[in-house]
């Protein structure tokens, strides 16, 4: 499937903001079964520095430096992209979840895709024990990895409501699991925390996703936004395979992926700083058109 993407953020500031330094993570990513065409990010006013690079996990970021006043900051990011996945194995026949554990646990590899940098806690995704007591129900002894955390995602689709206005990006995991109601970054990060408390590597990405729904269903939540997932390392022959809860989907075409680490932190669309008074407003546009 080829994509034309469109993603335009547009902030706007009370009062004149005299500087701003930030990074992007905006700019989509190669490999998984998806190959970036072209791309492109306008920012608008046009910085005085900018540099392009890769981080540790293998994002594209864009570092800017804005030195003149603004009210407004313009973020465009267009791509073409071409997504092929390999289909997933079927569930049933993936590892038992407790040697796959053992086996992260005893990697030695440190490179960016090990599944030693996803096992422990990290900074949006804590030790929560109610969210590990709620994943444990389905990993009975010796089940296939698979299995049992696509019945964890069905259940988080199923138990939680997807609701924009119950959390912020700030919401804690835990005050997000407790009233069952959040956004897809909620769902992911208490997906990612229930299966990292069973010792099992789970990673976050962020990305987007298109859906052509059947007749008389409702399409699928986060179509027209940034969207987000985890992601469940099922042993050294299956590798990653994306989990989408709050849409109860096995990752395939219908992703595309920005992103990845260990939680949103590491792959938030800015980070920075913006000196100056006043309030911001945040306006998001988003287009994930198929073209072939």
């Amino acid at each position: 499937m080829i994509y034309e993407l469109r993603h335009l953020t547009t902030y706007g500031y009370s009062r004149s903001v005299p500087f701003s330094r930030c990074i992007l993570r905006l700019l989509p990513r190669e490999g998984g079964g998806q190959r970036v065409r072209r791309s492109e990010l306008t920012i608008t006013p046009r910085p005085a520095e900018r540099s392009d690079g890769l981080c540790f996990f293998g994002n594209h970021m864009t570092t800017i430096t804005i030195a003149r006043p603004h009210r407004e900051l313009k973020l465009e990011m267009r791509a073409r992209i071409e997504v092929a996945r390999e289909p997933p194995p079927h569930a049933g026949l993936t590892r038992n979840w407790e040697e796959v554990a053992r086996l992260a646990l005893a990697s030695r590899s440190l490179a960016p895709d090990s599944p030693a940098h996803h096992l422990y806690p990290s900074r949006l995704v804590p030790h929560v024990p109610a969210v590990i007591g709620y994943a444990r129900e389905s990993f009975g002894a010796a089940r296939p990895v698979l299995e049992a955390a696509c019945e964890l995602m069905a259940r988080i689709r199923r138990d939680f409501v997807y609701d924009p206005e119950a959390t912020e990006v700030s919401t804690p995991l835990a005050d997000a699991f407790a009233r069952r109601h959040g956004v897809c970054q909620d769902f992911a990060h208490i997906m990612i925390a229930g299966l990292r408390g069973l010792g099992l590597p789970a990673a976050y990405v962020s990305g987007y996703i298109r859906t052509i729904p059947p007749p008389g269903q409702e399409r699928l939540e986060g179509a027209d936004a940034s969207h987000a997932w985890a992601m469940l390392w099922c042993g050294p022959e299956t590798g990653w395979i994306g989990l989408d809860p709050t849409n109860d989907l096995i990752v395939a075409d219908d992703h595309i992926v920005t992103a990845f680490g260990r939680d949103y932190a590491d792959v938030a669309p800015l980070d920075g700083v913006v000196v100056g008074p006043g309030t911001q407003k945040i306006g998001i546009a988003v287009d994930v058109i198929p073209v072939g």
